[in-house]
């Protein structure tokens, strides 16, 4: 599947929109906390493990957005946004885009 930023794949049409579809990732509190209370891999203010599991997250979300998107027939999704939003102390990652069946 194709799953691009841009609006449209270069070298396709798009024959149909099947809608937009959404994934959904959260690291829970306890390991937001937990990994910033044993960060020992900070070195010019970046944290290797922090950055693996948002990672994780991203790839997570992406996966799921993915799914649904071929579950309801289409080839690829088109106009991907990723969102990193901080709910209750709990970290939510979010892709969204809009489903497509190219031609």
């Amino acid at each position: 599947m194709i799953v691009t930023t841009t609006p449209s794949v270069e070298g396709y049409q798009i024959a149909d929109y099947k809608g937009i579809v959404v994934g959904e990732a959260i690291l829970g509190a306890n390991l937001v906390r937990d990994m910033f209370a044993g960060i020992t891999d900070i070195l010019g203010g970046r944290s290797g493990a922090y950055e693996q599991e948002l990672g994780k997250a991203r790839q997570t979300a992406l996966a799921e957005m993915e799914q649904r998107a071929a579950d309801l027939g289409a080839t690829a999704v088109v106009g991907v946004d990723l969102d990193y939003e901080v709910i209750n102390n709990m970290l939510m990652v979010s892709a969204s885009g809009t489903a497509v069946v190219l031609g």
